[in-house]
């Protein structure tokens, strides 16, 4: 197969798997309210973006299950809602960090510190939280570049080479935001309300 359509976007590829997840480390650490901007805490959007995760999970699954069909169409359409989806998960992400103290994991009493006693109570819980918590964020970045590299391939008409990374890509995003619903149900009773 011919491989110089794919080539034309791999700089593209490489500036937004870079790109992305720096730009939204950067803006993870800036608080809008603490720089003295008077915003609302966007305390709303984590069920939102929760949601949207789960919705991008099912996507995920309906997309493999219609190209194992043949149903080439529905499997492009479905792809194309699953990453606006996961770009609309990532504004509503880092808009809510943007505005809103983070939450720790067991803090009952909301103060932002997690006391001896507090961290006595979610016990092992905490770990169980922390070990999904970072994988999730690691395979959220690493999954960039393959989901990207996968849907260039796709409209590159490189189908051969489209299905060989999708066995990559597809676990991984579905993990990702599987992991990304999870965080939220295990987090959701610590916010502040």
């Amino acid at each position: 197969m011919d491989q110089s359509a794919e080539k034309k976007y791999n700089k593209w590829i490489v500036v937004l798997s870079v790109a992305i997840p720096l730009v939204v480390a950067l803006l993870f650490g800036v608080n809008l309210r603490k720089l003295g901007y008077d915003v609302q805490p966007l305390s709303f959007l984590p069920p939102i973006y929760a949601t949207i995760n789960g919705i991008t999970a099912i996507l995920l699954i309906a997309a493999v299950w219609a190209i194992k069909n043949g149903k080439r169409a529905l499997h492009e359409r479905l792809i194309k809602i699953a990453i606006a989806c996961s770009v609309a998960f990532l504004g509503m992400y880092v808009a809510y960090h943007m505005t809103s103290d983070s939450t720790v994991f067991g803090d009952a009493d909301h103060n932002g510190v997690l006391d001896a006693e507090e961290a006595l109570v979610v016990g092992k819980a905490r770990l169980l939280y922390l070990v999904i918590l970072l994988t999730h964020i690691a395979l959220s970045v690493v999954i960039i570049p393959f989901v990207l590299i996968t849907y260039v391939r796709a409209i590159s008409n490189n189908f051969e080479r489209h299905k060989k990374i999708a066995k990559i890509t597809f676990p991984m995003w579905l993990y990702v935001a599987i992991t990304g619903v999870i965080v939220y149900m295990m987090i959701s009773p610590y916010y502040a309300h």
